[in-house]
Order: C-alpha cells, then structure tokens, then sequence
C-alpha cells in the first residue's frame, strides 16, 4: 500500500508505541473503578451523540477504554488477553504506525456512527482486529479452550457468521457500529477481499459449467 508508506515516511514519528497495551490496561483500569469505587465514570467515557455535543469531547478517545461491563473477572481475564494476543501480533506484523492507522481508522468509523445514530462503541472495532489477524494467519492453528486445536480461519469464519447475525437481528446503532468499525479492516484488506471474492464467484461458476459439460 503506497499511500500508507507515504504516510509513515512523513508522519511515522508521530506513531504510539505499545497502543494495545495501552488500551487493555485503560480498559483493566475503568472495569476495576467502575465496580469498586465509581460505576458513574463509566457513563462518563462511552461515546454519546449528546456528550459530544455538551462539548465532552474527552468521549471520541476514552470510549475505546470502556470495557465489556462483567462481574466476572474470569471473562474479563480472557477477553483482554484475547485482545492482546490479536492486537500485539498485528502490531508486530505492521510496525507501530500501521497499527495505529489501522486503529484510528476503527475510532473515526465509531466516532461517525454515533454521530449518525447517537451511540458508538468498538464492537466493530476490536471484531476487526481478529479479522485482520485471521486474514493474514488463516492456517495457524491454536488451542480453542486451551484444549481444542484449530485452525484461526474456522474461527475468523465462525466470528463473520456473528457478525451478520448481529447485523441482522440488531438496532441501527448496533448495525452501523459494526460497520463502520470495520474501517481500518476494509481500508487495509478491502482491494483484497474484493478480488477474492471475485475469484471465488468465478472459480465456483467454471466447476458449475464444467460438472454442467458433462452431465
């Protein structure tokens, strides 16, 4: 991607290193005060329509440290860990700017959701994180449950089937949340989706003329 290169060359100083660490523990953070000490700072920090225009405008950056709202600190544990894994793996691959453009893109997708329907999160956002990392290591294989083997593109699969049915059975915000969440995933993989797509459609008409051929 030429335009990104460009755009490390003349901005890559400016880059945040360690970002997902960053996020997980903010989001560690806000759970720990939101169930021990204050539950009001979380309505402080999520991304509202009418926050933003209150002038709250710390809203467009602490929402990405509002976490899963659980009592359970198991569920808490393996999600930010899950986060970490995917996020630092990313930020590995790509270097600390490419990362930090990847995520920006997600933020400023949240950010023009709530504007449009009064509520954003980072649903969309960190679903998108696992679908980059499934896209680029489809064929790694881990342990579902710490037991399971299994293949990282299974589950990138069973995530998109999640993900449509979220779409489908959700509210308008929910809908265009996780799509416009899904930015920096489009804005990095979308030339590629499309062609993959396009050679699927093609590869699977060509078996169909062929079995057709021979009937």
């Amino acid at each position: 991607m030429r335009w990104l290169d460009r755009l490390e060359r003349r901005f890559g100083r400016w880059s945040i290193p360690n970002l997902m660490n960053i996020v997980i523990l903010g989001q560690v953070v806000v759970w720990f005060i939101t169930m021990f000490v204050n539950y009001h700072i979380y309505d402080l920090l999520t991304l509202t329509r009418s926050g933003l225009a209150g002038l709250q405008l710390w809203r467009a950056v602490t929402f990405i440290f509002v976490p899963t709202l659980t009592t359970s600190v198991l569920y808490l544990v393996l999600e930010e860990y899950f986060y970490w894994w995917v996020g630092n793996s990313l930020e590995r691959a790509w270097g600390d700017f490419r990362f930090m453009v990847y995520w920006l893109a997600g933020m400023i997708g949240a950010i023009l959701s709530c504007l449009i329907t009064g509520n954003g999160s980072t649903s969309g956002l960190f679903l998108s994180l696992f679908f980059a990392y499934a896209w680029m290591w489809p064929d790694q294989q881990i342990l579902l449950f710490f037991i399971i083997p299994l293949k990282v593109k299974w589950l990138g699969w069973a995530a998109a089937v999640f993900w449509a049915i979220e779409f489908i059975l959700g509210s308008l915000s929910v809908k265009l949340s996780l799509v416009f969440g899904l930015a920096g995933f489009l804005l990095f993989f979308g030339p590629e989706l499309w062609r993959w797509c396009r050679d699927t459609v093609i590869s699977h008409k060509r078996r169909r003329d062929w079995n057709n051929r021979w009937k």
